[in-house]
């Protein structure tokens, strides 16, 4: 997405940090940070902007992607991640979970070590801890293991915040009566 926008590769790094405090503050003080401390072109600028303002649900948003005459369509790198991030999807779609997934252009977290899709958890019940921010987050990381071995190793992998889930958890057990309660766990092996 950033390579369409005309994003040098130096830039990278700086302007996804940037990106990643969407959640805090508006894309026009992103904007002014990107444009003004870390020398990004305005016209850069504008089209980064055009793309991390989108989020929905995920087909429908690979689908407007995917549309004739799009950027990402004349891209190698992100017709490559278009085509994996639909196999994802139809995991989901057929795992009847797709309705609980949010696609978020503007997630920049680790992009500097991540090789692939990054994903975070949000707590979206009603606490009085307030607003917690993410749960959970993590992501694919091809090159990050073979950093401390021999030999390349692809993985995925997710770290959780028990200090954001465990205020949660306390809050929760106030409100509700202990009761039976279900667990459904998913592990998927995809080749």
């Amino acid at each position: 997405m950033l390579d369409i926008c005309g994003l040098p590769p130096e830039k990278f790094r700086t302007i996804c940090s940037s990106i990643d405090k969407l959640d805090k503050q508006s894309f026009e003080q992103i904007r002014k940070e990107m444009e003004e401390e870390k020398g990004l072109t305005v016209e850069a600028a504008d089209k980064i902007g055009t793309f991390v303002k989108e989020r929905g649900h995920p087909l429908e948003l690979l689908s407007k992607l995917k549309q004739e005459g799009s950027k990402f369509l004349e891209n190698e790198g992100s017709l490559v991640a278009l085509n994996e991030l639909e196999s994802l999807f139809k995991v989901l779609e057929k795992s009847k979970c797709i309705d609980k997934v949010v696609f978020d252009l503007s997630l920049a977290r680790g992009l500097d070590y991540y090789t692939g899709v990054i994903f975070e958890a949000v707590f979206k019940g009603n606490t009085q801890v307030g607003n917690v921010g993410s749960i959970a987050a993590g992501g694919r990381y091809d090159n990050f293991i073979g950093m401390f071995g021999t030999k390349k190793v692809p993985a995925v992998g997710v770290s959780l915040g028990i200090e954001r889930v465990f205020p949660i958890m306390e809050q929760l057990h106030k409100d509700q009566a202990t009761q039976d309660t279900e667990t459904e766990v998913l592990v998927a092996i995809l080749r």
